[in-house]
């Protein structure tokens, strides 16, 4: 980039829980136009498919699988931005939710380069509507804490089940791997073994599933887990899923019809 010619743009897109059509208007209308796609790895292909010239980075992080340092992904971006218009970082579900936007925006911001944040349809949202049930209900849920147990390498640990014991509803991020750990924390928070949860994995996508069970058959239940993306939600808002189902049931979306 000389001088007197500005930087381009990086646009923060979030391509939603999966399903395509899920993705906002301006998202589509901007990975039309892009000139470089930098995307994470659980970005659905059909969404890719929106790109029709733009060059496209595969940039995913998944847990036990190698994947692209954020400082490398800082880098690729900064470059990206001197030598094009239009570059978009695209990122599962919603940037702002435990998608490292931060890291992102600090880096660009300081090398000068000009951010814009387009929001998605988060994957905590998608499960909710798979379950066809309200994360905030009149007299039942008046909190909601969006959380992860998951930290990266070289991070603190940190206290995330004394929030999780507190609020009425909690939707788990990137916990569905860690099931014994996550039912010890509950237990010493406080919550009973009878708490109700729900495992929903690819919600939104063809293949989604819920199951749903108490809180001593969570090992149990995230054992069902085909190896899609999982979300993890607890609390008295499932009562009536497990009032009116065996323990540990299963749904078929659906979108699989």
């Amino acid at each position: 980039m000389s001088p007197d010619t500005s930087p381009g743009t990086v646009h923060l897109v979030g391509a939603g829980p999966g399903a395509a059509d899920l993705l906002t208007l301006r998202a589509w209308h901007l990975l039309r136009r892009a000139d470089c796609v930098f995307h994470d790895a659980l970005v659905d292909s059909a969404v890719l498919d929106f790109v029709p010239h733009a060059r496209r980075f595969p940039v995913g992080k998944r847990s036990g699988a190698p994947s692209s340092q954020q400082a490398f992904i800082n880098r690729q971006l900064i470059q990206a931005a001197r030598q094009h218009t239009h570059v978009v970082r695209l990122k599962g579900g919603d940037p702002m939710m435990f998608g490292r936007a931060q890291e992102e925006i600090d880096a660009l911001r300081g090398a000068g380069i000009p951010v814009e944040v387009v929001p998605g349809v988060s994957a905590g949202f998608a499960a909710a509507a798979a379950l066809g049930t309200s994360l905030t209900q009149r007299g039942i849920s008046r909190s909601v804490v969006f959380l992860t147990p998951a930290v990266g390498r070289n991070e603190p640990t940190h206290d995330w089940a004394r929030p999780a014991a507190a609020a009425d509803t909690v939707v788990m991020y990137m916990a569905a791997g860690q099931a014994a750990a996550i039912r010890a924390g509950l237990l010493a928070a406080g919550l009973p073994e009878s708490h109700p949860v729900a495992m929903i994995e690819d919600a939104s996508l063809s293949g989604e599933s819920i199951h749903s069970g108490r809180l001593h058959e969570l090992e149990a239940l995230t054992a069902r887990r085909r190896g899609g993306p999982a979300i993890l939600v607890f609390g008295h808002i499932l009562e009536s899923l497990a009032a009116t189902v065996a323990p540990m049931p299963t749904w078929t979306s659906a979108h699989a019809a």
